[in-house]
């Protein structure tokens, strides 16, 4: 709890310092001086803010004060995420200036924005945490973990390898679509064959089956006939045309009529 209130002093102390200038036209600018050691302080606070897991309400309480928490948030990710790579922080090597514009106001050097780069130690690789000043005020910080050339090489290579092997794999499939459009045209064509050769045994049997019927009919209609004529010839007494011959049934009488 003690280190919690000693970091909000600390930056309750940075902001209000770097709200007040030593003249009313130098309100937001730094001296050099002031840019490098804010820059010492952001980096303390923030790996003490992570390693609480506090950031959720240190940035609460920016808002609350009225400042501005968009830099501490990146400056948060970004921290979190080099942790991986850079191990737990050490100690801070060293600071450099990088391009920080100036202007020399009575004697004294000002920073009126620019970038410090405050070198840092960690377990397993070292890291550049990268704060760029506008109007005195922290714009972005930015923690970039240092690889050796190997691991760059390795990582380029790496790299390398999966785009290589991604535009393969859609040279491929590519090729593989192309191919199959020689394929689907025989295949429409072994279908509409099987669709025409199943209509033809359909239409085979359904004439089959109408002959039949009609066969069927014809018969009817011939028994038909024969029975007409005989009738006809039976009326008459007359032979058929067939050869048969027709005679009409007399009904014979009894014995007593004979006798």
């Amino acid at each position: 709890m003690k280190k919690w209130l000693l970091v909000l002093g600390m930056v309750t102390c940075m902001f209000g310092l770097t709200a007040c200038g030593r003249q009313e036209d130098k309100a937001d600018v730094l001296t050099t001086q002031e840019a490098q050691q804010f820059a010492e302080s952001y980096v303390t606070v923030i790996s003490e803010i992570v390693a609480q897991q506090s950031e959720e309400n240190y940035i609460a309480y920016l808002e609350q004060s009225g400042m501005d928490s968009s830099a501490f948030k990146s400056a948060f990710e970004s921290w979190k995420s080099a942790l991986g790579d850079m191990g737990n922080y050490v100690e801070i090597i060293g600071v450099a200036e990088n391009s920080m514009e100036k202007e020399v106001v009575d004697g004294a050097s000002y920073a009126v924005e620019g970038t410090v780069t405050v070198k840092i130690k960690g377990e397993a690789r070292d890291a550049n945490v990268e704060i760029v000043y506008e109007d005195g005020m922290p714009l972005s910080i930015t923690t970039n973990v240092e690889y050796t050339f190997g691991e760059i090489m390795e990582k380029a290579a790496l790299n390398t390898l999966l785009g290589m092997g991604t535009v393969f794999i859609v040279l491929i499939l590519i090729s593989a679509i192309i191919s199959c459009f020689g394929v689907i045209p025989k295949i429409q064509d072994k279908l509409t064959k099987k669709s025409k050769t199943e209509d033809a045994k359909s239409a085979a049997v359904n004439n089959t089956a109408k002959q039949v019927v009609e066969a069927e009919e014809l018969s009817d209609d011939l028994e038909l006939i024969a029975v007409i004529s005989a009738a006809i010839a039976a009326s008459e007494g007359a032979s058929s045309a067939d050869g048969f011959v027709v005679r009409s049934i007399r009904r014979a009488g009894s014995k007593w009529q004979r006798a």
